[in-house]
């Protein structure tokens, strides 16, 4: 029992190893932490590994667009808002309704073409389902960057639809990590909501 235990281990190292940094990313961003664009970037490189054996292709290219706005996010962090009397902490804001519509109709145009792509160009064996996540948290993680409230909203869903996935493929840590992202994206929106209310209150 044990030496089979193991000898899976030393089989999933990498994603065990990148679920492990993921859960510690996701912690991170509920506390607005700016290592937690250290993190995502450390998980993006392991999953684009995981997602290629897996053949979750659109999963794999979405970590590259991850390490891009690990970078993008960390610079929009440590910037900060500009005021009068210098740089204070980058503010979480609401969605507005204008952009709300923007941000769903690149959604459904980046699910189509995804889509497209896995279910005619890659051997993807659930291309719908990869191309919805993949596109969501596309948006999902752009929204986080710029410290959006509702970016935890999408990610339940996308979480969600994620596990089934996983469950599926018989990715099995991968599917304990988004059972936590789901509980934690909760979680997030919770704090950040209570942050907001401070930030209007002060």
């Amino acid at each position: 029992m044990n030496s089979s235990f193991w000898d899976w281990v030393v089989l999933n190292w990498v994603e065990i190893a990148g679920a492990v940094l993921g859960i510690a990313y996701v912690f991170l961003s509920v506390k607005q932490n700016i290592l937690t664009w250290v993190m995502g970037l450390a998980t993006s490189l392991l999953y684009i590994y995981v997602f290629f054996a897996a053949k979750f292709y659109a999963d794999m290219a979405l970590q590259f667009y991850y390490v891009w706005i690990s970078i993008y996010g960390w610079f929009l962090w440590t910037r900060g808002k500009k005021t009068d009397s210098g740089r204070e902490k980058f503010p979480v804001t609401r969605l507005s309704k204008n952009l709300a519509i923007v941000l769903l109709s690149i959604s459904l145009v980046l699910w189509l073409v995804i889509y497209f792509i896995l279910k005619y160009f890659t051997d993807s064996p659930v291309p719908l389902g990869d191309a919805f996540t993949t596109a969501f948290s596309i948006v999902a993680t752009w929204m986080l960057a710029r410290k959006i409230i509702e970016h935890w909203l999408i990610w339940i869903v996308v979480d969600v639809v994620s596990i089934a996935l996983y469950i599926y493929k018989g990715l099995l840590p991968t599917t304990a990590l988004f059972v936590v992202y789901t509980l934690v994206a909760v979680w997030g929106f919770s704090e950040w909501r209570k942050d907001m209310r401070n930030d209007e209150a002060s």
